[in-house]
């Protein structure tokens, strides 16, 4: 007779690299959630970052995976808990699990070719022009760099990374930092600097002017789309969606969410929360192919899992099954 599943949740923090600052506030740790499936000798883990921005706290969150049934299966998870971090946990868990009592690869069960190594952006936060311009300096040889903005002095900020990496792309991340004003002065100048692709410039539920004001380069939502529930609602504001499986529940969600995107006609970006290997391995799979990937999580922190995803000149590459999948 197999034995019973247990689900368990342990929060793990890791330190980061550097302040890390967005327009929202800074952080010098990185606090996770991991859930662990457990039946018959298989384990499988999954990863989660709560966001406050989405009021989910480290408590919130472990409550919500204790509340579960342990017994209960990945798909009726779908309706279990909404989308967001402790089912984000739970799901990679699963998919892990799954693939370890398999002896197969995620991908496989998935349905999924296997996975190649990703380009990412390497994230540069947000500080004084002068310090922006120095940290552009030393990493001007990655291929590409998020910038993170959001106040209504960043032109200079701006002007200082151009200065710093003159020939590597740009994409930018205001988090809601912005109002149309701000946003409409500042897109020429985008345009002027190379930016190829700015993100959520005005807040979420407040971003009607993006579908009234020219968007002379792409715009990207990232508060604003968590699963397939919020394609609705970007038509004619949006030209690209972040998918982050810490907003769509896991990746089963955000795998379907990339695939209704691109039916719908919406470029795709696959980014994350600042958290480790683990969080970042299924994300992996969900960016093949994306247009913009976002996932240096890992490359922030001043410790990682063991384990830990490989990163170089190809960018990340997917997950030993050490780790996950």
């Amino acid at each position: 007779m197999k034995g019973d599943r247990v689900l368990r949740v342990v929060t793990d923090r890791f330190a980061l690299a550097e302040v890390f600052t967005i327009a929202r506030g800074s952080r010098t740790h990185a606090d996770v959630l991991r859930a662990e499936l457990a039946q018959d000798g298989v384990r499988g883990h999954g990863e989660c970052v709560p966001y406050a921005r989405y009021g989910e706290t480290i408590a919130s969150v472990r409550a919500q995976i204790e509340g579960l049934d342990a017994g209960i299966g990945r798909l009726a998870l779908q309706d279990a808990l909404p989308a967001g971090a402790a089912r984000n946990a739970v799901d990679c868990a699963f998919w892990d699990w799954d693939a370890k009592r398999a002896g197969r690869r995620v991908w496989d069960l998935a349905g999924l070719q296997a996975p190649a190594p990703v380009v990412t952006a390497f994230t540069l936060s947000l500080d004084t022009p002068e310090k922006m311009e120095l940290a552009a300096r030393k990493h001007a040889a990655r291929p590409l760099l998020k910038i993170k903005l959001g106040t209504a002095d960043d032109m200079p900020r701006l002007e200082a990374v151009r200065r710093g990496a003159p020939d590597t792309r740009i994409i930018i991340d205001a988090n809601e930092g912005w109002d149309a004003d701000v946003y409409a002065d500042l897109a020429p100048h985008l345009l002027r600097l190379g930016v190829k692709m700015v993100e959520q410039p005005l807040p979420a539920g407040a971003d009607d002017m993006l579908a009234e004001i020219a968007r002379p380069l792409p715009v990207c939502a990232d508060e604003s789309c968590h699963d397939r529930a919020s394609l609705p609602a970007l038509r004619g504001k949006y030209d690209m969606v972040n998918i982050k499986l810490d907003k769509t529940g896991g990746l089963t969600e955000a795998l379907a969410l990339r695939d209704a995107a691109r039916a719908e006609g919406y470029r795709v970006m696959v980014g994350c929360m600042v958290g480790s290997s683990l969080a970042m391995a299924p994300a992996v799979l969900v960016a093949q192919g994306a247009d913009i990937v976002d996932l240096d999580g890992p490359l922030l922190l001043a410790e990682d899992r063991d384990p830990a995803l490989f990163y170089d000149a190809s960018g990340v590459h997917p997950p030993l099954p050490e780790l996950w999948g």
